[in-house]
């Protein structure tokens, strides 16, 4: 007897639906930009009608936005993880600049400078960007201040040496659409130099290296 096998359609729950379409539109976001985020490409891009992006994102804005976001939550979250695990508030800031150099880092830097550019005249993502700011003030300056507390370094207030930090990445990657290969070293490592600085640690001790080797706990 001759039977056939019907191929099942699998339904994607509305949970999954909309993650895949926020993962679409992060990764066209990073590689080409907020501006070619529209509700088309992103339906191309899955093989979909539009409709279905316009169903789950009835405006684009909210799309961008919610791209914009998801992409910078997962550059925090591979950066800065806010379960760091075992080892010392050095090493982890030691590790958190070493990730912060290289072509995967200039890439998100590009969006990060897209974004601010495109929030002057779309709320949702203005509003976007002031909350990733925000987590990113506040997981950085978790850090500093566990590293305060055990001795490690010092700072009289672990949010404005967060920003200050903060603020000399944001410089750097200002450069992101140009070239810097030629970057002197001296330039390349201002934030680190910045860190060391206002937290009392002698030149070099950030290095990843030099990091490494201490051991979790108060210094002596």
């Amino acid at each position: 007897m001759s039977s056939s096998v019907q191929r099942k359609r699998i339904r994607k729950t509305p949970e999954a639906r909309r993650a895949e379409i926020v993962d679409a539109a992060a990764a066209v976001a990073l590689a080409e930009g907020l501006e070619s985020l529209t509700l088309r490409r992103i339906a191309e891009e899955l093989a979909v009608q539009p409709g279905l992006i316009s169903h789950y994102f009835p405006s684009v804005e909210e799309l961008v936005a919610e791209a914009f976001g998801t992409a910078a939550g997962a550059e925090l979250d591979g950066l800065l993880p806010a379960d760091r695990g075992p080892g010392t508030a050095t090493a982890h800031l030691a590790a958190f600049f070493a990730r912060t150099e290289g072509p995967a880092y200039d890439a998100i830097s590009r969006l990060w400078i897209n974004a601010r550019h495109l929030s002057r005249y779309r709320p949702l993502l203005r509003d976007r960007v002031a909350r990733q700011e925000g987590a990113w003030r506040g997981r950085l300056a978790e850090l500093l201040g566990e590293g305060a507390e055990r001795g490690e370094f010092r700072t009289d207030d672990p949010g404005v040496t967060a920003v200050q930090i903060l603020v000399v990445l944001d410089g750097l990657a200002v450069y992101a659409n140009t070239d810097t290969t030629d970057r002197p070293a001296a330039i390349s490592r201002m934030a680190v130099t910045t860190a060391e600085r206002e937290l009392g640690l002698a030149h070099g001790a950030l290095t990843s290296g030099a990091a490494a080797g201490r051991q979790a706990g108060p210094a002596t």
